[in-house]
C-alpha cells in the first residue's frame, strides 16, 4: 500500500477505539482472580523455588507488577483495542529496559527481556511501560502532578518518536539505535555524570568479572561456586549428576546448531568446563534456568551462556495473529531479533526432555538504571527514552506510518493514558494487596 493508504488505515481505527477507549482503567465484571492466574503459572515451576518468587513479588506493587504479565494481559484483552498489530515485547515495564553490548562493542540502550514477546496491539506494551512509570513514581514518593508529568513525558514521547519513524525510510530506520555515549554528550552535566556512571558499572559486568565472582578453582579445577538456593552446581543438585549435565551438553550441540556459520565456529572455540541451576528476576523464577561455564584460549578467556526455559507468551490465549512456533525459545529469540537494534551474538534456542529454551550470554556490558534512585527530572527523562525505545521497535516490526496516523499529533492520546497509568496502579495495589494478605 502506498503512505497514504496506511495513514488511512491509522485514521480508521481510530474511528472504531477512539481515544477515550484507553482512558482509565475499570476491571472487567468478570475478571480473573490475579492470585488465581499467578498460581495457575506455578504448576509447572521448580517447587522449592516458588518462594522465592512469592518473596520477590511481595516486597512492593512494582515488584508485583513485575511478576504479573499475565494479569495484565488478561486486563488488556478484556478492553477495547487499535487492532493496529506489531510485535510486543510483551512485558515493556520500566525495569526490562537497560544497556548492554552492541556486537561493535558500543553501549546501547535498548529492550532486555522477550520472555513473553508475541504479536499483539501496539498499546499493550504502552500501557504496560506508562502504568510502570505510575508505579515507579509512587514508590519514590512522588506526588500525582509529578507521576502526571512522568508519563505524560513518556506518552508523549512515544507519539513524537513514532511520527518521525513513519517519515524514515526503511533502512535509515532499521539502523536507528539509542548510542549511550551520544545520549551523555546530550544531557547537561549532572545527568551526563549519572549516565556515564552507569555506562561504566555496565561497562565491568562482562564475562570475565562474572567467571571472577561466580567461579573459584577447586578439586584441581575452575568449578562454579554453590549459593544455594539462588546459585546450585549441577553435582549438588537432588536430580543433577553426570545425567543431568550430559543432557545438557546435548541440548548444547542442538543450541550450536541454531547459530549463524560465523557464531558456530566462535563457539566451537570454547570448551565446556561446568554448569549450575541459577535463580533470575522476579516473574521467572521457578523457571528452569542454567549457567554454563566455558573457556577458550585459557582460564581467563571465559564464556559464560544463560539456558533458560521458555514457556508460550502470556498474550498467545488473547492474540492469534503471528506464526505458530514449534519452539519457545526460538519464539523469544525471533522477537528479541526482531525488536532489538542489535543483539546478542550467542543467541540461540533448543529444545529437550519436552521443554524449550533461549540461549543467551549470562553478561555483556549489562546494566539499567535502578528507578528507585532517580528523582522527578530524571524518571521523566528515563521514561522518555524507554518510550522512544519501545516506539522504535514497534517501528521496526509493524507499521509505524498507521500507528502514528492514529495516535495523531496532539496529546489526547497521552492524556488517556495518563489517566490508565494512575488506575491501573490503584488495580495493582489492590492485587498485590490480595498477594500478600
Amino acid at each position: 500500500m502506498t503512505p497514504e493508504e496506511r495513514a488511512e488505515l491509522g485514521r480508521a481505527a481510530r474511528e472504531r477505539t477512539p481515544f477515550e477507549a484507553h482512558e482509565g482503567f475499570t476491571p472487567a465484571d468478570d475478571r480473573p482472580d490475579p492470585v488465581g492466574l499467578l498460581a495457575e503459572q506455578e504448576r509447572d515451576r521448580v517447587p522449592e523455588l516458588v518462594p522465592i518468587r512469592h518473596e520477590r513479588m511481595g516486597t512492593d506493587p512494582f515488584a508485583f507488577y513485575r511478576a504479573s504479565a499475565a494479569v495484565m494481559a488478561a486486563d488488556l484483552a478484556a478492553a477495547p483495542n487499535s487492532g493496529l498489530l506489531t510485535q510486543l515485547c510483551g512485558d515493556a515495564h520500566l525495569a526490562n529496559f537497560g544497556m548492554f553490548a552492541s556486537p561493535e562493542r558500543r553501549l546501547v540502550f535498548d529492550l532486555n527481556d522477550f520472555d513473553e514477546t508475541h504479536p499483539g496491539p501496539f498499546e499493550w506494551d504502552l500501557k504496560r511501560l506508562i502504568a510502570s512509570l505510575a508505579l515507579a513514581g509512587r514508590a519514590n514518593g512522588l506526588k500525582r502532578k509529578e507521576r502526571a508529568v512522568v508519563t505524560a513525558r513518556a506518552a508523549r514521547g512515544y507519539r513524537e518518536a513514532m511520527t518521525s519513524f513513519a517519515a524514515m525510510g526503511h533502512l535509515d530506520l532499521w539502523y536507528a539505535h539509542a548510542d549511550v555515549e551520544e545520549l551523555r554528550i546530550q544531557l547537561d552535566k549532572t545527568r551526563s555524570r549519572k549516565v556515564a556512571a552507569a555506562g561504566a558499572k555496565a561497562r565491568a559486568r562482562t564475562s570475565l568479572q562474572a567467571f571472577r565472582k561466580l567461579t573459584e578453582v577447586a578439586e584441581g579445577g575452575r568449578r562454579i561456586v554453590s549459593d544455594p538456593p539462588l546459585l546450585v552446581p549441577v553435582r549438588d543438585l537432588a536430580d543433577g549428576g553426570p545425567g543431568l549435565e550430559d543432557e545438557i551438553r546435548q541440548l548444547l550441540a542442538g543450541y550450536r546448531d541454531t547459530l549463524p556459520d560465523d557464531r558456530r565456529r566462535l563457539f566451537d572455540g570454547f570448551t565446556y568446563v561446568d554448569m549450575a541451576r541459577k535463580v533470575v528476576g522476579v516473574g521467572s523464577v521457578g523457571t528452569r534456568c542454567w549457567i554454563i561455564l566455558f573457556t577458550g584460549r585459557d582460564d581467563q578467556d571465559p564464556l559464560l551462556l544463560q539456558i533458560k526455559e521458555s514457556g508460550p507468551s502470556v498474550l498467545a490465549a488473547y492474540v492469534e495473529a503471528g506464526p505458530k512456533w514449534d519452539n519457545q525459545g526460538r519464539r523469544v529469540v525471533a522477537g528479541q531479533r526482531l525488536m532489538q537494534a542489535h543483539s546478542d551474538i550467542f543467541l540461540g534456542w533448543q529444545s529437550h526432555g519436552g521443554r524449550d529454551f533461549s540461549v543467551r550470554q549470562l553478561r555483556d556490558w549489562k546494566g539499567s538504571m535502578e528507578s528507585a534512585q532517580l528523582a522527578p527530572e530524571g524518571l521523566r527523562i528515563y521514561g522518555g527514552l524507554c518510550a522512544w525505545t519501545l516506539a522504535r521497535a514497534h517501528a521496526r516490526a509493524g507499521d509505524r506510518i498507521a500507528i502514528a496516523a492514529y495516535l495523531g499529533t496532539n496529546d489526547a492520546m497521552d492524556r488517556s493514558l495518563v489517566r490508565f497509568a494512575e488506575d491501573y496502579a490503584d488495580q495493582t495495589e489492590r492485587d498485590h494487596a490480595a498477594f500478600s494478605s
